[in-house]
């Protein structure tokens, strides 16, 4: 059974290997998993992640959000696959075949997860691309297609906010997983955010999120490892 830290993802969204180490040594057990994103990984690749599995039992998720043709989106997730990491995103993008190719290269050794629509984006901005105003007014509506894009490809689960994650989990069903970045607890409310559509960590379990990553609440707090020990008191008043 998960333990209410479990669900708790930590973005080392920062700008160089040695902070990153920083905060995973002072984060250690108090949080599910470590998330490193692009910018983390150009700059400090594979030592990284072999860092964090020397560091203590948190697991990796590795948000480079692939986006290629099939061909290579495939070689490049069995070369995630060889990393030890528990989760990798593609995104879902226009194509399906290039999401089946990503879990075939992952050899089944990694959960690949469809990236939905960034928590980031806005419907002015699904607008904006060109998108039929059915989803453009209906950014769950475009989140659920896409999804089932990623289901069909047999993918483990998908990125998506916590304002979607309990239509999927109806639609799909419980093991598909849902990771939900955009979580913000109602003390760590900030007006100077780029994220959209946000929850708080209690709304996102309630609604079916398997996993929350949290980064700035914890990051910015004067002591990050007591705000992390608060969000997940937090997660299991809502369990």
């Amino acid at each position: 059974m998960k333990s209410p830290k479990d669900y708790l993802i930590f973005p080392l969204d920062v700008a160089s290997g040695e902070e990153a180490k920083r905060y995973v040594t002072m984060l250690a057990g108090v949080v599910g998993m470590f998330k490193v994103g692009l910018e983390l990984f150009i700059r400090s690749g594979p030592e990284i992640i072999a860092f964090i599995h020397t560091a203590g039992p948190a697991g990796v998720f590795l948000d480079l959000k692939l986006h290629d043709i099939p061909a290579t989106v495939s070689r490049a997730m069995a070369g995630v696959a060889a990393l030890g990491v528990r989760l990798a995103t593609v995104h879902c993008g226009e194509s399906q075949r290039m999401l089946a190719a990503a879990v075939a290269g992952s050899g089944g050794k990694v959960g690949v997860l469809g990236v939905t629509v960034l928590t980031s984006v806005s419907a002015q901005d699904i607008a904006a691309a060109g998108f039929s105003e059915e989803l453009a007014g209906n950014l769950p509506r475009l989140v659920l297609r896409r999804a089932r894009m990623a289901q069909q490809a047999g993918c483990a689960g998908v990125v998506c906010s916590g304002l979607e994650a309990r239509a999927i989990k109806a639609e799909f069903g419980a093991e598909f997983v849902t990771v939900t970045p955009g979580i913000r607890p109602l003390w760590a409310a900030s007006g100077t955010d780029d994220q959209q559509r946000v929850s708080t960590p209690a709304e996102a379990v309630r609604g079916g999120s398997d996993y929350l990553v949290i980064g700035r609440p914890i990051r910015d707090a004067q002591n990050p490892r007591a705000a992390a020990q608060r969000i997940a008191a937090e997660i299991e008043s809502a369990l």
